[in-house]
């Protein structure tokens, strides 16, 4: 009833992005490769933050969903959390709904872990705080990228992109690392250099640092609608 009367449902955001970093991958393993990869894992990473599984070309699964609240952990977003908390602030602790959704949305994630939005502050800073920030997120996107292995039965390449995903080589070898179980190898080098691929050659899945380009996404849609 509500997904029918109402519009809820999962709606996703940063599509623009994902769909221009899917088709550079196929388009550079291909060059590469010669063979068009099935199942891949887009990873937008930035001040907001998802993970899509998509298979032949066509997204499954995208870890935001209503709203862009849901999924990782984010700047001043809190990501996924038990539904019941909302309800509890207002009900038991006399927050309004207005104070909760302040909360969720704009002094939670990062801010509200560490007190600081910029992922360059948290990376510098030794503090304990910081420290478990980088952690919490970390490990927040690592759960996605393995649930839509299982969701996808596979993955044939993982793509990073946004402020994050392409601007530290840190944060990508960290996830990748718990990944060394499915055969992902990750070149040194190449990712400190930010190249395209930064797998290496006898890695069993392809790992690419691509810089998302949403305003040509944008065009190349609008193009099609007047043609």
């Amino acid at each position: 009833e509500f997904y029918e009367q109402h519009k809820i449902r999962r709606y996703g955001f940063h599509g623009i992005s994902h769909k221009y970093i899917s088709q550079e991958a196929q388009r550079i393993l291909k060059t590469e490769s010669g063979v068009k990869v099935r199942k891949m894992i887009t990873c937008h990473l930035g001040a907001g933050s998802s993970v899509t599984a998509l298979l032949d070309g066509k997204p499954i699964d995208t870890s935001m969903g209503f709203t862009p609240l849901e999924g990782v952990v984010m700047t001043t977003r809190s990501g996924n959390i038990d539904p019941f908390i909302p309800l509890y602030l207002i009900n038991n602790l006399g927050y309004s709904p207005q104070e909760v959704d302040e909360i969720l949305n704009k002094k939670s994630g990062y801010f509200g872990l560490c007190g600081l939005k910029d992922f360059r502050d948290i990376l510098k800073q030794e503090t304990d705080k910081s420290k478990l920030c980088y952690q919490i997120y970390l490990r927040s996107v690592v759960k996605y990228i393995g649930s839509y292995v299982a969701l996808l039965g596979g993955v044939e390449a993982i793509v990073f992109a946004g402020g994050i995903g392409e601007g530290s080589a840190k944060f990508r070898k960290e996830v990748m690392v718990n990944f060394k179980f499915l055969g992902v190898k990750i070149d040194e080098k190449k990712n400190k250099q930010q190249a395209t691929i930064i797998s290496a050659a006898k890695s069993k899945i392809k790992v690419l640092n691509i810089p998302t380009n949403e305003e040509l996404m944008i065009a190349r849609e609008a193009l099609k609608v007047i043609k």
